[in-house]
């Protein structure tokens, strides 16, 4: 694909001496790709603000993309300009695309369970991670052993979306299969070590503490069945289990479950957002618990939940009264 290119392979480069995230840089290269064929392979250098503001606006009106998708787009064009090419763009009048947010699926305290039972071993841990902690996917795969705390009852999110770091629950009745996953973890390490082979680490804190992919804190929670390549070095490492094998493990459960809803991963968050917003905790607390920038993303639950009408009475009641 784009390392084919020698072009878009270079703006990886820049990506990664940037640190940025792997999720990000595969975004990145996707828009600016497309934003490449979209203007018939001419070459960036040779276009500019014009040709920005007819792709933005094609995405807007001909794919009828949504606000964050055009917002992300956006994003990795800048980076192509601002940063990698120091061409800065300016005065980017173009159309917002005016595609409505819909709200999120979210289950029923019951339907969580029910999907869960549906789901064994590893797979169960991993969901019930997702659901307990608010986490997503990727965070939840990317936890190391470090990252559990069991005297605070606590799961550190580290390098999250937007890179953050942030702290969220750890569900008691986690405990003893968590303990018990970390020594199966801990017991790959060992075998890997003995192969001088280790977990993956960000380039910078693999020469910083070289010998870190020994010690038991850095090794992944969940680490993967097979040995890797490091996406940087090259050398031959352990990652952590692909998100592609919870995804299908959750359709599975779904299907099982025979639920007339649409789940994701990503359903499980939204439902630790909505059910702890119906207990009672305060919006600001399930903002921080959920690593959202601005309190208004967090606030879409309540819509949810009917928080945003709270006391209202609907006008058929009134007339059974």
């Amino acid at each position: 694909m784009y390392a084919r290119s020698p072009f878009l392979e270079s703006i990886r480069r820049t990506m990664r001496l940037r640190g940025y995230a792997l999720k990000t840089e595969k975004s990145y290269l996707y828009w600016i790709r497309f934003y490449i064929n979209f203007h018939k392979k001419r070459h960036p250098k040779e276009m500019g603000r014009d040709e920005v503001i007819a792709f933005l606006d094609y995405l807007a009106n001909e794919r009828a993309v949504s606000a964050n998708t055009q917002s992300i787009a956006l994003n990795a064009i800048g980076f192509l300009y601002n940063k990698f090419l120091e061409l800065p763009l300016e005065n980017l009048n173009f159309q917002r695309s005016t595609k409505p947010r819909k709200l999120p699926t979210v289950l029923s305290v019951n339907e969580v369970s029910v999907v869960i039972n549906e789901l064994s071993g590893i797979h169960k841990l991993i969901v019930q991670i997702m659901y307990g902690s608010g986490l997503r996917v990727s965070e939840a795969l990317r936890l190391r052993v470090q990252d559990i705390d069991f005297d605070k009852n606590s799961v550190t999110v580290r390098s999250g979306k937007g890179g953050k770091d942030r702290v969220s629950l750890l569900s008691q009745q986690l405990k003893p299969e968590l303990k018990q996953q970390i020594q199966v973890a801990l017991a790959v390490q060992r075998l890997d070590n003995q192969k001088r082979i280790g977990p993956y680490m960000p380039m910078a804190l693999g020469r910083k503490y070289p010998f870190a992919y020994k010690t038991p804190a850095w090794m992944f929670l969940f680490p993967s069945t097979t040995i890797s390549k490091h996406s940087v070095s090259g050398e031959l490492c352990r990652f952590h289990l692909h998100h592609t094998v919870i995804r299908k493990a959750v359709k599975r459960a779904t299907l099982s479950a025979k639920l007339n809803k649409r789940v994701t991963c990503h359903t499980f968050r939204h439902s630790f957002a909505t059910h702890l917003l119906e207990s009672g905790t305060d919006i600001r607390t399930v903002q921080e618990l959920l690593g959202h920038t601005d309190v208004k993303t967090t606030q879409i639950y309540t819509h949810v939940i009917g928080q945003h009408y709270a006391g209202t009475q609907s006008p058929l009641d009134r007339i059974f009264e």
